[in-house]
Parts: structure tokens; C-alpha cells; sequence
């Protein structure tokens, strides 16, 4: 896997790519000349979490044959301030889904994506705490 990053401006905002030419914009916090205009790495880290869980629920709720309408994930990240670098210390998950569902299935689900399955999760455990939960919404 190769992916690229280019600085954008004289500043702290950079393009980031993949091999497909696919590209998001990441900048520095204002403190360091940060202008808003992309996500913070940080940010990404916890984005990263959110979306390889979910594309794991998505495909093993699919399996389940639950029929799964819409999907929305928060996460919570509490970093470490007493440390240098400030890692996640604990981040918390909530998922928001809307469909007819069946709630063990989506708690098996959720187990097998965050706890087993999804690579980043199991990266990030290792110097945080990470917990979730869910609602289960009727269909929009």
C-alpha cells in the first residue's frame, strides 16, 4: 500500500492520495497555522476507526440478512495529556442505525467488526480503551 502526501500551501495543509488518485485535505491545528480547511491527523485517525468498523458491520450485517437502511457513527476520543506525544488514552464509538434489526444480531455484529475484525481497531487498542454502543432507529 502507497500513498502520498503533498503540502498544499506555505503552511501546515497538505493533499494526501492513494494509488487510485483519491485525495483529502489535512492541515495542521490554527496554533501551529492551521486555517480550518482539513481534517487534523488526529481526526483521521479516529475517522479511520469509524469507517473500517462500519464497513465491516455493513458487510456482516449484509451476511446476517438484516436489512440495514442507514448507518451513523460519533466517536469520542480522549487523548492523554500528561503525555508527549498525547495518544488516545480511550475512544468510544456510538452507532446509529436505522432498520428493521434484530438487536443480538447487530451486537454480535458490532463484536466481531470493532473487537476482531477491523485492522485499525486492533492497532489502537493497543495504547487505548475502546468501547461502543449503538441505537437502533425504524427506517427513515
Amino acid at each position: 500500500m502507497i500513498v502520498t502526501l503533498q503540502r498544499s500551501n506555505q503552511s501546515v495543509r497538505f493533499t494526501g492520495a492513494n494509488a487510485a488518485g483519491n485525495t483529502v485535505t489535512i492541515e495542521g491545528s490554527p496554533d501551529i497555522g492551521g486555517e480550518g480547511l482539513g481534517a487534523r491527523p488526529m481526526e483521521l485517525l479516529l475517522m479511520s476507526l469509524a469507517s473500517c468498523s462500519s464497513m465491516d458491520l455493513v458487510t456482516i450485517l449484509k451476511k446476517m440478512r438484516q436489512p440495514l437502511d442507514d448507518l451513523k457513527v460519533t466517536v469520542d476520543g480522549e487523548r492523554a495529556t500528561e503525555e508527549k506525544p498525547p495518544v488516545f488514552k480511550k475512544i468510544h464509538l456510538h452507532f446509529d442505525l436505522w432498520g428493521a434489526l434484530r438487536e443480538e444480531n447487530v451486537v454480535k455484529a458490532l463484536r466481531l467488526s470493532v473487537d476482531e475484525y477491523c485492522s485499525v481497531a486492533r492497532m489502537l487498542a493497543k495504547t487505548a480503551v475502546i468501547t461502543w454502543d449503538f441505537s437502533i432507529h425504524p427506517k427513515p
